[in-house]
């Protein structure tokens, strides 16, 4: 009677994984060959999101920028310097966040 059991229980659960990795096994099957085959489209879009992405590292900054995108930002950053005081508006802003301290009251 229970060597029934665990035989029965043992085949369940050998088909409930077999069918878990069968999904598994199509689905990443479909995939990894969706990324192999790229729409020419999908293609062109990607390899100038990578040419840009080298060529901002090279030049440390945006991509053909000329002087007058230099001149916009170097107003924008004196009219904010103005607005909001010292301190370098180029970079994000650290926070520090002091632990709360907690204090025991007699009841």
């Amino acid at each position: 009677m229970i060597l029934r059991q665990i035989l029965r229980l043992s085949s369940l659960f050998h088909s409930a994984v077999s069918v878990h990795l069968r999904r598994n096994i199509g689905l990443s099957a479909i995939v990894f060959n969706k990324t192999k085959e790229l729409d020419p489209v999908q293609k062109l879009f990607l390899d100038k999101i990578r040419e840009y992405n080298t060529k901002s590292k090279q030049a440390g900054g945006p991509v053909d920028a000329g002087p007058e995108f230099q001149k916009d930002m170097n107003e924008s950053l004196a009219r904010l310097q103005r607005a909001y005081g010292e301190g370098d508006l180029t970079k994000f802003p650290e926070f520090k966040f002091e632990e709360p301290k907690f204090e025991e009251t007699p009841k």
